[in-house]
């Protein structure tokens, strides 16, 4: 039964953190920050 509500909790806290990422995706926000134009995938990152 622990088991259960251990997975329980961490497949909610999972769900939650891969609904913000998506969320921030939509509304633009990066998880990169400023000065990173050495960065490989800068182009993604920044867009005109």
């Amino acid at each position: 039964m622990g088991n259960i509500i251990v997975g329980a909790i961490l497949l909610a806290v999972v769900c939650a953190i891969i609904f913000r990422l998506v969320k921030n995706k939509k509304t633009g926000k990066s998880s990169c920050g400023c000065g990173c134009s050495d960065c490989g995938s800068a182009c993604n990152c920044h867009k005109d």
